[in-house]
């Protein structure tokens, strides 16, 4: 079989349905190719060709039936954060080296329902706590672009395995810009949704007034057929959204002519580089020649969103991560002396060093004397920052800047300094406080240090149709995202 390795999500489908290629060919080919790259990249924590040639043969079937399921024998592979019956759910710790998800979670049981197959378990920082996916148990994923630099983080298996060609699609989940970042490092596009749209039943969870999941294509109207088919109201999360189901590539073709693109001037300051803010000026020269006008808007407390995160987030990291104590199910340790031994021993055995540093500071803040000091008030500035959101709204209708204040960074450059990791998500941190939808595009190339870079952009609650269709008429006046690694 001929295939083309990095065809987008809609090409395969329309092969598939010209039956050009089957479902069977499809999931070998991916298969193969995963095998064949994994010493290299470490994309993937498991890969069971039984299973996934199972689901494409069932795929198979009922395309020769004409079935009309709309991602029918498509194939996905997903975050290792994302229970899925029988497989091997790890979350990149030690701590569930060896689980066995019960039940399947339900972004992945709707993108089943639409007919995808699922390749493998991507790899990803433990528990989605960084920014590099250095924090894996089970090593480091490479940029397929250039091995020795990151491919962002937590996402980043899931980001590489589709720039790699390892899968046309993948998922990943967003805490604080985990799937926007390693897009721009991995030059895909990669979107969060508003916060409720996708249900978080059978992801594990990390902050759960922030997490959100999302996918990792290469084209916006991929996202938007994607996103179409793991949306949805889930009576099994309270956080889910009570709404009808959208078709997210309803206005895909719509013209740019009278769209008012924001451009925060804090987006823009001191921090960013200078070659990644000309692209970004050259991107946005693009999007004025397709019908948009810009204008400046001010988001004054977005300066907070990464002290306000890294209060919030941690505090919730703490309470979530408490379950895994050696009783029910993770890593016990072997030997101890009693039941709080077996807690510490088992907490300290299972969980890195990130994770705990995250734990310690969540329980930290959360403690008798700070709760009122720390994540009271960061409560209050994700008010404030909405609040700013709402105020620019009022003259545009999405904001845009850098994705990240730089390109993906070498190996080890950050991993001594927390706090200098943490800033690189300085941009994307203010859409999870607020819940907004907002997603990263390729744009451009930083001809300072030739790494990629991505155009931010933040939409208003539940519009990511509108960004969708920005980002896809972007796409279709340029080819910054038709570009792929040779491996």
């Amino acid at each position: 079989m001929s295939w083309n390795t990095f065809a987008t999500v809609a090409e395969t489908k329309k092969a598939l349905d010209a039956k050009q290629v089957s479902a069977t060919e499809l999931a070998t080919h991916y298969l193969d190719r995963a095998h064949a790259l994994q010493p290299a990249l470490n994309a993937y924590i498991t890969l069971d060709r039984e299973k996934t040639l199972a689901e494409a043969k069932i795929a198979d079937n009922k395309l020769a039936k004409g079935d009309a399921a709309p991602l029918l024998g498509v194939p996905i592979a997903h975050k290792d954060i994302y229970l899925i019956d029988g497989w091997k759910t790890t979350c990149g710790s030690k701590m569930l080296e060896n689980f066995i998800a019960p039940y399947t979670s339900t972004v992945v049981k709707n993108m089943a329902d639409a007919g995808m197959v699922t390749l493998g378990k991507l790899n990803m920082d433990e528990f989605a706590m960084g920014s590099s996916n250095e924090t894996s148990h089970f090593g480091s994923v490479k940029n397929p672009w250039d091995l020795t630099r990151v491919p962002g983080g937590s996402s980043g298996g899931s980001a590489a395995s589709v720039a790699a060609g390892l899968a046309p699609a993948s998922t990943g989940t967003d805490t604080g810009g985990s799937i926007r970042q390693p897009a721009m490092f991995c030059n895909l596009t990669g979107l969060k949704p508003t916060y409720g749209v996708c249900s978080r039943y059978g992801i594990i969870a990390f902050a759960s007034s922030l997490d959100q999941a999302g996918p990792f294509a290469r084209t916006a109207e991929d996202c938007a057929l994607l996103l179409t088919a793991m949306a949805g109201f889930d009576p099994n999360d309270s956080t889910s959204l009570d709404r009808p189901k959208e078709n997210y590539s309803r206005d895909l073709a719509k013209p740019l002519g009278g769209l008012r693109i924001g451009l925060p001037k804090e987006f823009f300051g001191e921090g960013v580089a200078p070659g990644i803010a000309k692209a970004v000026d050259e991107a946005l020269a693009v999007y004025r020649k397709l019908g948009a006008t810009t204008v400046e808007v001010s988001l004054p407390n977005v300066k907070y969103s990464v002290p306000a995160y890294y209060v919030v987030a941690p505090a919730e990291a703490s309470s979530n991560l408490s379950r895994f104590d050696g009783v029910r199910y993770g890593h016990r340790a072997a030997e101890y002396t009693d039941l709080m031994d077996m807690y510490k021993r088992s907490r300290a055995e299972g969980f890195g060093a990130e994770v705990k540093r995250r734990i310690l500071i969540g329980t930290y803040v959360l403690s008798h004397g700070y709760y009122d000091a720390y994540y009271l008030q960061a409560q209050k500035l994700r008010r404030l920052i909405a609040h700013d959101f709402k105020k620019a709204y009022e003259v545009c209708d999405v904001v845009m800047g850098p994705t990240a204040p730089e390109g993906a960074f070498q190996f080890g450059s950050k991993s001594d300094d927390p706090v200098k990791m943490y800033l690189n998500d300085i941009f994307t941190i203010c859409a999870n406080l607020t819940g907004q939808p907002a997603m990263s595009h390729p744009c451009g190339i930083d001809k300072d240090t030739g790494q990629f870079v991505g155009m931010h952009v933040i939409g208003n609650y539940l519009d990511e149709a509108r960004m969708l269709n920005v980002a896809h008429q972007y796409q279709l006046a340029t080819d910054w995202h038709t570009r792929h690694p040779v491996l």
